[in-house]
């Protein structure tokens, strides 16, 4: 069947599509429907049945001849050691840990917030709570302890699995002094907490309330497998929000496991048995989908990396990678491809490794603008595949559909809405707007399984976020347009289409033509306040290593290119270049909080930040063009 037949057989009859998808998943109890729909805008999957996403994850594989293939591999070019654990040995371990958090007083329902670097354990401590309907939490290990505390206070846990640090280029990043500042500071008291102690930084234990991760396992009986009702939150994962407050996006059991499944093969192309990996962090939706849980669902091999794109040892670490575990597919952020284009603009290391056994790179996590995915394919010789989703969706709700059939590459579009989105492109007033024109990117109601079905004990703020600005949709905060074969092209959150002196304008349109440039490894554009035009556009370049132009002929360049394709209407004259951007710790630009600089207002430290220090060399950058305070 081809995408279209596909897509066309879940608008016709979604209820029996998914249904159709769920027999892929072993049930307790099978569901007797797919949707219940009785209270709208609030939609809930396969409610009625039940199920334990552990069991799916780890024991049927076990159960059904895959005892002995690897689950995870644990590559860490932080401590030079690479290992590995089979689909018997992880459910020994998530038996182990499910067994001793019980014997504490864990059970279904109650929150586990997890704080951990990227080992191993940290997806044995995710599973270990789906074994026993316990809802985890699980917070990028190294967020600061006032953003931990926040968590603990709206998520209300018993219990914090952590681990004594980890690992970063240059240095170790003590975690114990976090989570016992963050426990200090919330008002709610959890209960107790496990701690796995690494050799590189031992953590001070306080007896009776910290529990050493070997030593609490000690004794216990293993746990079985719960069975938990198909609605039934199997996490809560926090995004920033607007209001500076986390929201606590919800996943329930039943549509993840199915959603999840369903993307394996149809999208990421991998059968049972292949290797998968996606370089990111647990602390992250994609840790979560496609770290932990898809890859397990579907009987593939995970790769937990604890490493970063360049410097660990240097920009061909991916390759290695890909090469030493024979990676069929790998996906990771645009922003780590920027990383490795700097460092080696030729791309000449991956000469040194033999990765025939990709079969594509899907990108996702912001924008790959085209000079990135057209310096990927010349480099690797695979087809790159930009996709676009949200912590939200907890999968892609756009993508190529390699897995059916794969559809032409258009650079600079993720391609086609998948089955379970009905994308539309609307104006302000909510009216879907011509095939070619910017508007907001909306999906009409109801989402697919998988998605998130409300906010963490905030229902009223989920209906204010989401499905308020445009009834009968959910609101993406995304603006893009769609062309005439459906292909969708995401150009801006909604808040970085900039107004200048009445024109609607996209900055990411804006980025894509100073990425063009030869010498720029990396750029941003935001929108700044001007008293005469309301705003104005400004760029951020930083350069290729190896250079030879001088930073003034790369800003007349850079202004001369955005005033050449898209027109003096741009009023595009601020570019400055700078050594680095400001990102989060999973490669987003921090534009927003640049805007705040530029603009001289207040604003909070974006608590996702990596390194802090950026926001002072971006605002003595911005000083030379009179922005960014006197």
């Amino acid at each position: 069947m081809t995408y279209a037949d596909i897509y066309k057989s879940w608008q016709t009859d979604p209820e029996a599509f998914w249904m159709k998808a769920a027999q892929a998943i072993t049930w307790v109890k099978p569901p007797s429907r797919a949707l219940d729909d009785s209270k709208a805008p609030i939609y809930s999957w396969y409610a009625d049945a039940q199920v334990n996403t552990c069991y799916n994850a780890v024991d049927r594989h076990v159960e059904n001849g895959r005892a002995d293939q690897v689950a995870i591999i644990h590559d860490s070019p932080m401590t030079h050691s690479v290992s590995r654990m089979t689909f018997a040995e992880l459910q020994t371990a998530t038996a182990s840990l499910a067994g001793a958090l019980r014997a504490k007083g864990i059970g279904m329902g109650d929150r586990v917030i997890i704080y951990m670097p990227m080992v191993p354990e940290a997806l044995v401590a995710m599973l270990a709570c789906a074994r026993i309907g316990a809802v985890h939490s699980v917070v990028f290990g190294g967020f600061a302890a006032h953003e931990l505390a926040v968590r603990i206070d709206d998520a209300t846990p018993k219990a914090i699995i952590g681990a004594s640090c980890g690992l970063e280029p240059g240095r170790t990043v003590a975690y114990k002094p976090l989570i016992d500042g963050a426990i200090a500071q919330a008002k709610h008291k959890v209960d107790f907490t496990v701690i796995l102690q690494r050799e590189q930084c031992r953590a001070d234990m306080t007896d009776g309330f910290d529990h050493d991760w070997h030593a609490v396992q000690q004794g216990v009986t293993p746990a079985e497998c719960v069975p938990v009702a198909g609605d039934h939150p199997a996490y809560i994962l926090y995004t920033s929000g607007t209001t500076g407050a986390p929201k606590g996006v919800v996943r329930a059991t039943a549509g993840h496991l199915v959603a999840l499944n369903w993307t394996m093969k149809n999208i990421y192309n991998v059968n049972p048995g292949e290797v998968f990996w996606a370089a990111s962090d647990v602390g992250w939706v994609v840790g979560h989908s496609y770290i932990c849980y898809g890859p397990l669902i579907h009987g593939n091999t995970t790769v937990v990396f604890e490493g970063k794109p360049v410097g660990t040892p240097d920009a061909g670490t991916f390759w290695r990678v890909i090469q030493d575990h024979k990676v069929r597919s790998f996906f990771t952020a645009p922003t780590a491809f920027r990383a490795i284009k700097r460092d080696d603009p030729k791309g000449e290391l991956i000469k040194d490794y033999d990765i025939s056994s990709l079969r594509a790179l899907y990108l996702a996590g912001e924008r790959a603008d085209p000079d990135t995915i057209i310096w990927a394919q010349n480099v690797m010789k695979v087809p790159v595949y930009d996709h676009w989703w949200q912590t939200e969706s907890g999968f892609p709700m756009v993508g190529n559909p390699a897995g059916i059939e794969p559809l032409p590459v258009k650079i600079g579009s993720p391609t086609v809405a998948l089955p379970g989105y009905d994308i539309r492109i609307l104006d302000e007033g909510g009216h879907e707007v011509p095939r070619g024109t910017l508007g907001a990117i909306a999906i009409k109601l109801p989402l697919p399984p998988g998605t998130l079905p409300t906010l963490w004990q905030a229902e009223d703020r989920f209906i204010k976020s989401y499905l308020t600005t445009f009834p009968g949709y959910y609101e993406t905060g995304d603006a893009g347009l769609m062309d005439e074969d459906g292909y969708l092209y995401v150009m801006a959150r909604t808040d970085d289409v900039i107004n200048v002196a009445g024109h609607r304008l996209s900055t990411g349109a804006m980025e894509e033509i100073l990425a063009n440039h030869p010498d720029v490894a990396e750029c941003a554009v935001i929108g700044v306040t001007d008293e005469l035009k309301g705003q104005l556009p400004m760029g951020f370049v930083c350069t290729n290593k190896g250079t030879s132009r001088t930073d003034p002929d790369i800003v007349k360049d850079c202004i001369r290119m955005v005033r050449e394709e898209i027109g003096p209407v741009a009023a595009f004259k601020l570019v400055v270049v700078v050594d680095r951007l400001p990102k989060t710790r999973s490669g987003k630009i921090l534009r927003r909080t640049m805007v705040s600089i530029a603009d001289n207002a207040d604003f909070k430290m974006p608590a996702t930040i990596d390194d802090p220090a950026i926001l002072d060399e971006i605002r003595t950058a911005l000083k030379p063009l009179g922005y960014g305070g006197a």
